[in-house]
């Protein structure tokens, strides 16, 4: 999934019912492809979308899923659109919404693309999407490191639900952000180049949810940690992560930094967040080893854009 886009455009599908055993034919032997309209909502307004947007019909009022039709055979496969500054395009990967006429709630999710850089090792578990299956009881999920303790950072997810009346009206949302994003970067005191005893850094972000809910888009399960290495600069003065995604923390999360250096020593420093991370919330995190300060980060569909912040944490000496 990638960026949310405000105003996509589409063409009407007009297809005959197959006469199979698998399909549910409609009673006026037409399927229809909508027009689709979608934007972002965010802090400061709304953005076109960008990106990979999802729509998973559901029967009308409820989050039973109803699926939708892939060559005139009614499927647990949900429609897939690349969208480009507000406007669905012509793309391979497209899979269109193609359903009777009728009322449905659609859940619509998404994946923002951005110009900036963003962590390139993101992943997540995938609800199940089968037939008749109620969407409320399903989840996005982390996706844990190996044997490791830890999870991977997620995708930038959007979500919205909106009912529609196919048949008579244009498919239209307005879809919010429902992770939060986090950037570290440490350097030296005096902002020059980090000792080259350093081999590397890793940051643990304790207190993740473990899910979001696949209808609501709201945060569940059980607190994780979820880790990500950090990147020397070309300069050398300092190490830093593109933006990862988290899932919102349950109550205020704990950040570890471990330093590994070349001889086998390993360091460590933790400390409480002041707040939350909460959806849509991008948090930036500057730190000097022996000292800290903080750094501003500026870091129809729409999305929201986000809500930044930035807060300042003193490192002792590490010994």
């Amino acid at each position: 999934m990638k960026k949310l886009v405000a105003y996509a455009v589409l063409a009407v599908l007009l297809a005959g019912c197959a006469d199979d055993d698998s399909t549910t034919c409609p009673e006026d032997n037409l399927l229809i492809t909508p027009k689709i309209f979608m934007d972002v909502v965010t802090a400061s307004g709304q953005s076109p979308l960008t990106g990979i947007l999802t729509i998973s019909p559901c029967n009308a009022g409820t989050s039973i899923y109803f699926g939708n039709y892939v060559n005139n055979k009614l499927t647990p496969l949900y429609a897939y659109y690349q969208v480009k500054d507000g406007t669905f395009y012509d793309d391979a990967t497209n899979r269109e919404l193609s359903l009777p006429t009728g009322t449905y709630n659609m859940v619509y999710w998404g994946t923002p693309k951005y110009e900036n850089p963003i962590y390139a090792f993101p992943a997540v578990k995938e609800p199940s999407y089968t037939l008749g299956v109620d969407l409320s009881k399903q989840a996005f999920g982390l996706f844990k490191i190996g044997a490791d303790t830890t999870y991977y950072p997620v995708f930038d997810l959007v979500h919205a639900i909106q009912p529609a009346i196919i048949g008579t009206e244009d498919l239209k949302a307005s879809l919010h952000r429902v992770v939060a994003g986090l950037k570290v970067t440490v350097k030296n005191k005096d902002n020059g180049i980090l000792s080259s005893s350093i081999d590397s850094m890793v940051v643990r972000i304790t207190n993740i949810s473990e899910q979001l809910n696949a209808y609501t888009g709201y945060p569940q399960g059980n607190p994780r940690t979820v880790s990500f290495p950090l990147v020397r600069s070309v300069d050398g003065t300092q190490m830093s992560n593109a933006t990862v995604m988290l899932f919102p923390s349950i109550g205020k999360p704990e950040f570890q930094l471990t330093i590994m250096l070349k001889n086998g020593t390993i360091k460590t420093f933790k400390q409480t967040l002041d707040n939350p991370l909460t959806a849509n919330t991008k948090l930036t995190l500057t730190l000097t080893l022996g000292d800290i300060f903080s750094e501003e980060s500026s870091g129809n569909f729409t999305i929201d854009n986000w809500n930044e912040s930035s807060q300042t944490i003193d490192i002792p000496i590490l010994s």
